[in-house]
């Protein structure tokens, strides 16, 4: 606070000043001087008020393995705030501090890129408040966790809603036993054998990135690593590196189908995680300054805005036919998968991804305590449509994650809304896709007209 207190009293000490000065203001020469620092005071307390929540940040991840999900700032500031951290009581309350002075600060901003900023900046203290909250052990309903960490309110629908879309797959996947072991059974023939995943996986990252490429520009010298993990409870991770590099993994734990190698590469890399990384870098922390992008808390509206672009992306990377006609034309011969003579395979798949919101639902039970564990697992054999093994590692993720999982599908439904309000054309989509993943986007942004 004394920071910003200090700057208002400048401000007005300077208001002061011009008032008593000449009266015919535009005659006298101190006046741009005077409006230049004026309009520099707002954007001074920003930036304080951007290193305050850098070190916030920092600090509260010592707290919490896996709350930092990437920074690239200066070394030496993570290492103070590692070697000094506050106890997660002074946290809160340094957090709480700083969203008042980012409330003030925000009603002084005239710039709408600056108001964004300000915004921005008070959504991520309000997910670090009630991340530390969470910490020190309170608890909220699932719909209240998911709104004050990632900025929108989740509306369920019932499972039961879901039952129309099983009776689709039940048609195309007829036999004997329970539909999920049927469809199991039935997609085991498209998996990549482990001895091709690198290939097929270099293969699709490559496809998604030309595809990309040719609508978003990417920084001087970007790159990512690709490695193949075990023992996870996701099935992707993109590990942002700083300096326009990515890690990315996957996890091969279990088989891993066809169609996750573009859904990873589009998810993981462009026009996902990598490429939002490199422009919030490059855009936002290089060219305007603003340290705050340096550090991604995981458990932070950032993720509403990561997973909903990400998801997204692969759809926009490649419309209609032709993902399915790459997967067919290029990456199952590379993976040594026979070619369907019909398109069942791809008709399947968007019925189980229509389906996919079941999981929320499933979630919002499982962790309000409606269900326990076991019928968790077994709702989600039922209405995601995997085996035992999958069912479990679906909901490690939940009990690890909780409320984050609404960051997918909703996230998704929101960026596509954005994205195709009015029905651009698909050159405005992807400008209106660069300027998600390049300026300090909300949920809420998205959901303005």
């Amino acid at each position: 606070m004394k920071t910003l207190i200090s700057l208002s009293l400048a401000a007005a000490i300077l208001s002061g000043c011009a008032a008593a000065g000449s009266q015919d203001p535009a005659a006298s020469p101190g006046v741009a001087t005077l409006d230049v620092r004026r309009a520099a005071a707002p954007a001074k307390a920003l930036d304080a008020i951007a290193a305050a929540y850098l070190r916030l940040s920092l600090e509260i991840g010592t707290h919490e393995p896996g709350y930092i999900d990437a920074y690239y700032g200066p070394p030496e500031l993570k290492k103070a705030a590692e070697a000094a951290p506050r106890d997660k009581p002074a946290l809160l309350a340094a957090t709480r501090a700083l969203m008042a002075e980012a409330d003030l600060a925000a009603r002084r901003q005239s710039d709408p890129l600056a108001k964004r900023r300000a915004a921005f900046l008070r959504a991520q203290l309000r997910a670090a408040e009630t991340r530390l909250m969470m910490m020190q052990g309170t608890r909220f309903a699932f719909a209240d966790e998911a709104e004050r960490l990632f900025g929108v309110r989740p509306r369920l629908k019932p499972l039961a809603s879901y039952d129309a879309e099983l009776a689709k797959i039940e048609a195309l996947v007829p036999g004997e036993g329970a539909l999920a072991d049927r469809v199991e059974a039935w997609l085991d023939a498209f998996t990549i054998p482990k001895d091709r995943l690198q290939k097929a996986f270099d293969a699709a990252i490559a496809r998604c990135r030309g595809r990309s490429m040719a609508h978003i520009p990417m920084p001087e010298g970007e790159s990512f690593r690709l490695e193949f993990v075990t023992d996870k409870s996701w099935s992707g991770y993109n590990y942002y590196q700083g300096g326009y590099h990515s890690l990315i993994q996957v996890n091969t734990d279990l088989p891993i189908r066809l169609s996750r190698a573009l859904d990873l590469g589009c998810h993981e890399g462009y026009p996902g995680h990598h490429l939002l990384n490199m422009k919030l870098e490059e855009k936002l922390v290089q060219e305007r300054g603003w340290t705050e992008f340096s550090v991604y808390p995981l458990y932070s509206p950032q993720s509403l805005i990561a997973e909903g672009s990400a998801n997204y992306g692969i759809d926009l990377a490649f419309p209609e036919g032709s993902k399915a006609d790459t997967e067919r034309d290029i990456l199952m011969p590379i993976a040594g998968i026979a070619v369907p003579s019909d398109d069942r395979y791809w008709q399947v798949l968007k019925a189980i991804k229509r389906a996919s919101g079941a999981r929320l639902a499933i979630a919002q039970q499982y962790l309000d305590g409606e269900i326990d564990r076991a019928t968790a697992v077994a709702l989600t054999q039922k209405y995601l449509l995997v085996s035992p093994q999958r069912a479990e590692q679906s909901v490690a993720f939940t009990d690890q994650y909780r409320s984050y999982v609404i960051n997918y599908g909703l996230g998704e439904t929101m960026v596509r809304a954005w994205v195709e309000r009015g029905r651009p054309n698909r050159d405005e989509m992807w400008r209106r896709m660069a300027r998600i993943v390049s300026e300090p986007t909300l949920p809420s942004d998205l959901l303005a007209r």
